[in-house]
């Protein structure tokens, strides 16, 4: 009998070890859980601290923007006007310039009219060809415009008869006081236009002879 009663009460001794052990488990898993819901909720607070300075900062910054936004607008406006005023400056100077040039070029008709009014009181014969240049391409390319204008004054000369007298006004003449053929320099310019090599085909001009027999070439109006 004695035997029985020493086991039950070792087995006694027994459980009540595993329900203590049991309980400072539960005990420090309960202190465990605390300590993390408190640190989840400091944590929740620090976050919450942290949303509400952010909103501050926003509209903080809101508010700044609002401030800036007059100014930037004034700014914008006074640029507007300046740049006004700027582009009225340069539309009167080129009015200015276009008036400069409007009178210049009176001045320049000028001249030009009074000689062709002095050309026009000594022409004596006018006409107007269209003289093919087709023989100047025959020559190597370095040669076709000078070639070109050569044809020209013989094509002229022949057909205005330039140094042909009568024989009542034969006379001996030197060089200097030969009836000549002048080619005008917008004749020249269209002929050398397109470099030496690549002279026009054909070319129409209009030829006037004065009354001492020389022969001045232009382009034909329209030309």
């Amino acid at each position: 009998m004695k035997g029985n009663s020493k086991d039950e009460n070792i087995e006694k001794e027994e459980l009540e070890k595993a329900k203590e052990e049991k309980l400072a488990e539960e005990t420090e898993e309960a202190k465990e859980l605390a300590e993390k819901t408190e640190t989840i909720e400091k944590a929740e607070e620090t976050i919450e601290e942290a949303e509400e300075e952010e909103e501050e900062l926003e509209e903080a910054a809101e508010e700044e923007h609002v401030e800036e936004k007059p100014i930037e607008g004034a700014e914008k406006a006074e640029e507007a006007e300046k740049t006004e005023e700027e582009l009225e400056k340069e539309f009167e100077e080129l009015k200015e310039e276009e008036g400069k040039e409007e009178e210049l070029e009176e001045e320049e008709k000028k001249p030009r009219r009074r000689e062709e009014e002095i050309e026009e009181e000594d022409i004596v014969e006018e006409k107007i060809y269209t003289i093919p240049l087709r023989r100047a391409w025959i020559m190597p390319p370095k040669k076709r415009a000078p070639r070109a204008t050569r044809i020209i004054k013989n094509f002229v000369e022949k057909h205005m008869k330039v140094g042909v007298k009568e024989e009542e006004e034969e006379e001996e003449v030197t060089e200097e006081e030969k009836p000549k053929v002048i080619l005008k320099e917008e004749v020249n310019e269209r002929i050398w236009s397109r470099g030496i090599q690549s002279p026009p085909r054909k070319l129409r001009v209009r030829a006037v002879k004065d009354k001492e027999g020389n022969v001045t070439v232009y382009l034909a109006e329209g030309d």
